[in-house]
C-alpha cells in the first residue's frame, strides 16, 4: 500500500477521539510553577529569565498601551515555541502544520486589535485604508486595496507557520528516507545525505523557534497600529 508523505500532518485518533487536544495540552505540563519558597531551583530561575527576556523582546515595538497584552503575547510565543519543538521529535505529532489551529489563534486575536483599534481611536484606524496624499481618481481603489490587505493578515499568519512547518517536515521526510534506501547501496552517499539531513534538522529546529517569533511579532505590529 503507498502511504502519502501528507499522512504525517494527519491528526492521530486514540479510540476514536482526537489526540490534538493532547498535544495542544502538553506543552502547559512541561512547565513547572513557581513554588512558595524564598529561593526557587535553577531551572525555574532559567525559565523566569528566558520568560523575562522574552516580554522584553515582543514589547519592544508597543507603546505602554499595548503592555497590557504582555501575558498573553508571551504565553502565546511559548506555546508556539513548544509545540514545535515538540513536533520535531519522532513519533510525534505537530498541531501548528494544521491550518484549523494555526487560523483558529490568528483570526481572534488579528480581530482583537482591530475591534480595540475602532473603538479607541476609529479615525486613526480608518486613516490606515487611505493613505494621506493619494489623488482623487484612486482613492476608491486604494480603499479596497488596503481593505483587502487588512482582511488578509490572518489568514497570512496561519499560512505562514503552516506552510513553513509542513515544508520542513516534508523535506525532513523525504532525506531520511534517501538516507535510509542508499545506505545498503551507496554508503559513502549515504553518509553523505545523513549529514545533510543533520544539518537539516538544526535549520528546522532554528525555524521553529523563529516563525513563533515572527508569528507573535507580527502580532505586536498590528497591536501597535491599534493601540
Amino acid at each position: 500500500m503507498t502511504v502519502s508523505l501528507f499522512d504525517q500532518f494527519m491528526s492521530p485518533t486514540l479510540l476514536g477521539v482526537p489526540l490534538i487536544v493532547l498535544a495542544t495540552t502538553f506543552p502547559w505540563i512541561m512547565y513547572p510553577t513557581p513554588t512558595a519558597r524564598w529561593l526557587n531551583s535553577r531551572f525555574l530561575t532559567l525559565q523566569g529569565w528566558l520568560v523575562n527576556r522574552f516580554t522584553q523582546q515582543l514589547l519592544l515595538p508597543l507603546n505602554l498601551g499595548g503592555h497590557k497584552w504582555a501575558a498573553l503575547l508571551t504565553s502565546l510565543m511559548i506555546f508556539l515555541v513548544t509545540m514545535n519543538m515538540l513536533g520535531l521529535l519522532p513519533h510525534t505529532f505537530t498541531p501548528t502544520t494544521q491550518l484549523s489551529l494555526n487560523l483558529g489563534l490568528a483570526l481572534p486575536l488579528w480581530l482583537a486589535t482591530v475591534i480595540m483599534g475602532m473603538r479607541n481611536q476609529p479615525t486613526h484606524a480608518l486613516g490606515h485604508l487611505l493613505p494621506e496624499g493619494t489623488p482623487g481618481p484612486l482613492i476608491p481603489v486604494l480603499i479596497i486595496i488596503e481593505t483587502i490587505s487588512l482582511f488578509i493578515r490572518p489568514l497570512a499568519l496561519g499560512v505562514r507557520l503552516t506552510a513553513n512547518l509542513t515544508a520542513g517536515h516534508l523535506l525532513i521526510q523525504l532525506v531520511s528516507t534517501a538516507a535510509f534506501v542508499l545506505t545498503p547501496l551507496m554508503p559513502a552517499v549515504a553518509l553523505l545525505t545523513s549529514t545533510v539531513l543533520i544539518l537539516l534538522t538544526l535549520l528546522e529546529v532554528a525555524v521553529a523557534m523563529i516563525q513563533a517569533y515572527v508569528f507573535v511579532l507580527l502580532l505586536t505590529l498590528y497591536l501597535q497600529e491599534n493601540v
